[in-house]
């Protein structure tokens, strides 16, 4: 039962997203959550997740190769690039080492955006809100075909007069047109100033193709949104407005690893991170 105290805005938002909140169709974060071995998904997601499996059965090392490169670039530039702020969108379902817990162990001041649309991820997103007291973290709802709105959204706790870096892990890939996917890329840079980073992992056809494209046309064929594969051209395009950084774009697992390189393996997921002039 509704707390009748409570405001009817956040009475009508809570139906709202419950309404939205679809347990027969599969998500890409919930079945994101089943392959890193989360609980935050449903019976759908672990059919279509284990479906895709059959056509790419290494697609959890992939899974959790993201995860890593995601902590290893945050924790980069808050350490050697000195950034303060990030916004961090297709952000996912919280799991360990967000992107606030890797940038404010090393500066308790950062401060840190997260943008999803997934209804689920917003009912978890307090678990993406407990902030240093020093610091800030903040959750809007947007869709990463409407950059406009990401900004204005991230406005409200985030300083655009000085660097932010820009996180797009897992996200870029719901952009069907590359056109477009490039133009979403620039809009949001265009409104950062010097010095700011653009972080992008995407799933290419650079490591096991065929399978990928096979398993990429059965998600697309049952129902939920709708993503395509990359190559390495098509993902350069994406960092065409800023300096790549070493190893430039490259498997995930491969990005500044901290394992041995004999340890270390392809994954079917590449990732870059690229700064600003």
């Amino acid at each position: 039962m509704s707390d009748p105290s409570s405001p009817p805005e956040s009475r009508d938002e809570g139906v709202a997203r419950v309404t939205r909140l679809r347990t027969d169709v599969s998500h890409s974060a919930r079945i994101w959550n089943y392959w890193l071995g989360g609980k935050d998904h449903y019976p759908v997601d672990e059919e279509v997740g284990d479906q895709i499996l059959s056509f790419v059965p290494a697609l959890p090392r992939s899974a959790v190769a993201d995860r890593a490169f995601l902590a290893r670039a945050v924790r980069y530039l808050a350490e050697d690039a000195g950034i303060r702020q990030f916004l961090d969108i297709g952000t996912g379902l919280p799991t360990a080492d967000n992107t606030h817990e890797v940038a404010q162990r090393v500066d308790p001041t950062c401060r840190i955006v997260y943008v999803d649309n997934d209804p689920l991820v917003l009912t978890h997103a307090h678990a993406l809100l407990t902030s240093t007291p020093e610091g800030a973290t903040d959750y809007i709802e947007a869709d990463v075909h409407d950059p406009e709105a990401i900004l204005r959204g991230a406005a409200e706790t985030l300083d655009f007069s000085r660097p932010v870096a820009v996180t797009m892990l897992g996200i870029v890939n719901f952009v069907m047109d590359t056109d477009e996917a490039v133009g979403i890329v620039r809009k949001l840079l265009a409104a950062l100033p010097s010095g700011s980073y653009l972080v992008i992992s995407h799933p290419t056809t650079e490591v096991d193709g065929e399978a990928m494209k096979s398993a990429v046309e059965y998600w697309n064929s049952q129902g939920s949104a709708p993503m395509t594969l990359r190559s390495r051209a098509d993902l350069a395009r994406l960092f065409e407005d800023v300096e790549l950084l070493e190893p430039g774009i490259v498997s995930c697992s491969r990005w500044r690893p901290e394992a041995p390189e004999g340890e270390i393996a392809e994954v079917t997921h590449f990732g870059g991170v690229g700064r600003k002039p």
